[in-house]
């Protein structure tokens, strides 16, 4: 998989490719049907797949203020296109100059001169340039002038059209069941293990990994959750995935304020990850955030979601 940060990174020798274009942000089940059709076009044609995003989301830049909370970081949006069958992965940083350009002038730009685009494949929602202006069928008359083909395919749905902004919607209402199904996969948390207040080795009897994550993640609703944690800078054929519970909110019962991100490792109390990369994946929601009376009433309640956890890990 080649990666590249603007299009001065692509080689100058590249040639032609079959290119996909969005923000893909959650890479969920919609996005993976666009770049699988990329593939098979690709296949047809003996040409790579490069799939072009945009760092920041374009929202940020067009419509001002806080961009959408961020689904899947870059290296992880990477690493899951390369799982769809992408050659290569161009980030464009999307910029005032960049969204001011006619849909010609970024189809020509971009996709002719700057990838050698053989076919273009996008959803059928797609659009681009100044405004927004260019849809699909703008796309099919550029690549006419341009010679490249140019498709659009219709949108995954299930009960309801699958897109990054439903995802997030589900998320904030602790449905990671239903991100789940949307997604194709667990939704994930990446960030570092931090010092935290040290109470669930110390008080609580559950040592947990406290994660700090970048500002803007897509995280779900306060509560207590089952799934994993990956340890993501360990040694091939080491031990670095574990079931486990976790905990997402501000620790009401201790008058808590920072919202917070922990995970308990299932019976595990030997495991040393401070300062490391760790992933954190959500499978079922166990309960929503509780205030407790007391602290015994707190253990008492973590020991009944650790049950929990356990069971659904046996069943997963």
């Amino acid at each position: 998989m080649r990666a590249w940060h603007g299009l001065e990174e692509v080689p100058r020798d590249w040639g032609r490719s079959v290119v996909t274009i969005g923000v893909f942000d959650g890479v969920h089940r919609g996005h993976q049907a666009i770049v699988r059709t990329a593939v098979e076009r690709a296949g047809e044609l003996g040409l790579p797949v490069v799939v072009v995003t945009f760092e920041p989301h374009p929202d940020a830049v067009v419509r001002g203020g806080e961009p959408p909370a961020v689904l899947t970081p870059e290296p992880r949006k990477t690493e899951l296109l390369a799982e769809c069958g992408a050659d290569a992965v161009c980030v464009l940083p999307f910029t005032a100059e960049l969204s001011r350009l006619s849909a010609d002038d970024f189809v020509r730009r971009v996709l002719v001169e700057g990838l050698g685009a053989a076919a273009v494949v996008v959803g059928e929602d797609f659009r681009f340039g100044h405004r927004a202006a260019g849809t699909v069928e703008t796309l099919r008359e550029l690549g006419e002038k341009y010679d490249f083909a140019a498709e659009g395919l219709p949108l995954v749905a299930g009960a309801d059209t699958v897109t990054s902004t439903r995802i997030r919607a589900t998320l904030e209402g602790g449905d990671v069941e239903g991100a789940r199904l949307e997604l194709g996969r667990p939704h994930r948390v990446e960030g570092v293990v931090v010092h935290g207040a040290a109470r669930g080795r110390e008080l609580l009897g559950f040592p947990t990994a406290n994660l700090d994550h970048p500002a803007g993640t897509a995280v779900p609703a306060d509560g207590v959750y089952a799934g994993r944690m990956l340890l993501r800078d360990a040694e091939p054929g080491t031990d670095a995935v574990w079931p486990a519970a976790i905990s997402v909110g501000t620790n009401p019962t201790f008058e808590g304020a920072a919202r917070t991100v922990e995970g308990y490792a299932l019976d595990r109390d030997d495991l040393a990850l401070y300062g490391r990369p760790m992933a954190m994946e959500f499978t079922h929601r166990i309960r929503g955030q509780l205030r407790f009376d007391s602290v015994d009433e707190l253990i008492e309640a973590m020991a009944r979601d650790v049950d929990r956890a356990r069971e659904l890990a046996a069943e997963s």
